[in-house]
């Protein structure tokens, strides 16, 4: 686990950037609150929202990811008016975190932007609890807000945005059907809303002030899952992390809290940590998520051991509404999640290779280049959803198997397209007459492989000239999804 986190490759130094730009965009935005003179609650409110910014907005284009930045604040003000508005009603205040944990998941359906704003709702809300904030804060983090979006938005598309340097990333939307997502969003709202409602009413039996972390686990683990077992697991690594978090926080923050400069730079490297292991590991980004906070409660004033105790019971209330509330309320089923992801990366192998197929054949038009990218992303998509099969604690060993044997052949697919989309864009690279046939193969494998009923599986390929670098790509990919056939009509 900890080599995948900070050993994993790292192409482009794309992950490196992304958390280098994030303690730059948040150092300056809490740069910026201390001078115009704001309090540390207001510095700590302006840091949150350059943080959120800087890590959730994710459209395809920069020009996306601008817009959605100038609306955080629009969704995010009336949120951290309301919050402040019902801070001595503890009913309605209750029912109006319910309602934003319901609308926050729902509007993933509107893709990565309604993400982010659900996202932003939340934590604004979240972020009131953690600082009681009352009306007569509301002017000092309203222009905190403000400020640090600012000048989050400054570094990410004036000073350092490497993004206009890089190709534009592929949107992936998610399969069709039965488990679309417009459905898949629905029911987790609904998932979403039940599980918080658990946890708050747990959280508040544990402590009637620091109940929100236990509605905040339970929005975590919801937020990128899809299946219940991919929330399961994650709802498992996020306690993992809290704990290993906690652990660090004895030794690290509550000796340290008391020196401002110490607890900086802790903080800048939590920081760091979060955006660093984000897409790699779950587990080392919640550690670093809980070293940071136990900073900040020491800043505050409020840290003790007592207090990051209790963080973890709430983090484990919170965890466990969100597995419950998969678990038994409108389930969405792994294999059929995993099962729908598969076919696209199967569909994608296709395409990719006809595009290779009619490039080398004289089309100029064709491109196999987005095509890749596109199938990169379905392949993350595929190993999020058989997380819960490969887990090193799953007890299904038949199916852990099968999993990874699934895993390692797309995996192999996804080398041969590369190499196959390489070759195409060599203006050098010759055409063979036998490539259609080859190409015509793969679609027959492609076919054969996401028909609704198995039909004797897939042929074994003809041997070829692998001399031949066009048509020992094709074949190698032939061979691996001739052997696909096995794991995927177990599954």
């Amino acid at each position: 686990m900890l080599k995948r986190a900070f050993v994993a490759a790292d192409p482009g130094r794309i992950r490196l950037r992304f958390a280098a730009r994030a303690v730059l965009g948040i150092g300056l935005a809490v740069a910026l609150c201390g001078a115009v003179g704001h309090s540390l609650p207001g510095a700590i409110t302006g840091g949150l929202a350059a943080l959120l910014a800087l890590f959730t907005v994710t459209d395809a284009t920069v020009r996306g990811q601008a817009v959605t930045t100038a609306l955080l604040p629009v969704v995010g003000l009336p949120v951290l008016a309301l919050a402040a508005a019902l801070h001595d009603a503890p009913v309605a205040r209750d029912l109006a975190f319910l309602a934003v944990v319901g609308a926050g998941v729902y509007a993933r359906r509107w893709g990565p932007r309604g993400h982010s704003l659900g996202v932003f709702a939340f934590m604004t809300l979240f972020a009131a609890q953690f600082l009681h904030t009352v009306p007569r804060m509301l002017p000092e983090l309203y222009v905190a807000v403000l400020l640090s979006l600012g000048a989050a938005a400054t570094v990410r598309f004036g000073v350092w945005c490497y993004e206009r340097r890089l190709p534009a990333p592929v949107a992936v939307p998610a399969p069709t059907g039965g488990t679309g997502l417009a459905r898949i969003t629905t029911r987790q709202a609904v998932q979403a809303t039940a599980g918080a409602a658990f946890a708050l009413g747990v959280g508040q039996l544990l402590s009637d002030q620091r109940w929100y972390w236990a509605v905040g686990a339970t929005w975590w683990v919801f937020v990128a899952t899809t299946s219940r077992g991919e929330t399961v697991v994650r709802g498992f690594r996020r306690f993992l992390g809290t704990v290993l978090g906690i652990v660090l926080g004895f030794l690290v923050a509550v000796p340290l809290h008391h020196h401002a400069v110490a607890a900086a730079v802790i903080v800048a490297i939590s920081v760091f940590g979060i955006f660093y292991t984000a897409h790699v590991s779950y587990t080392w980004m919640m550690l670093a998520v809980t070293v940071m906070a136990s900073m900040l409660y020491g800043l505050l004033g409020v840290l003790d051991p007592a207090l990051l105790a209790l963080r973890v019971a709430e983090t484990a209330v919170g965890s466990l509404g969100a597995v419950l509330a998969v678990l038994l309320l409108l389930p969405v089923t792994t294999h059929s999640v995993t099962e729908a992801w598969v076919e696209r990366a199967l569909r994608c192998v296709h395409a990719c290779t006809a595009e290779a197929a009619a490039r080398l054949g004289g089309d100029t038009s064709a491109d196999p280049a987005p095509r890749v990218a596109e199938l990169e992303h379905i392949l993350g998509r595929v190993r999020l959803s058989l997380s819960p099969l490969v887990h090193p604690l799953s007890l299904m060993k038949a199916r852990k198997g099968r999993a990874r044997q699934v895993l390692a052949l797309l995996d192999e697919c996804a080398r041969e397209v590369r190499g196959l989309a390489s070759v195409a864009a060599d203006p050098e690279a010759s055409h063979d007459v036998r490539l259609a046939a080859a190409c015509q193969r793969v679609e027959a494998a492609v076919e054969s492989l996401t028909a609704p009923a198995p039909n004797g599986g897939v042929a074994v390929p003809p041997a070829v000239d692998v001399e031949h670098p066009v048509l020992a790509h094709v074949h190698a990919l032939e061979r691996a999804l001739a052997e696909l056939a096995v794991p995927l009509r177990r599954a």
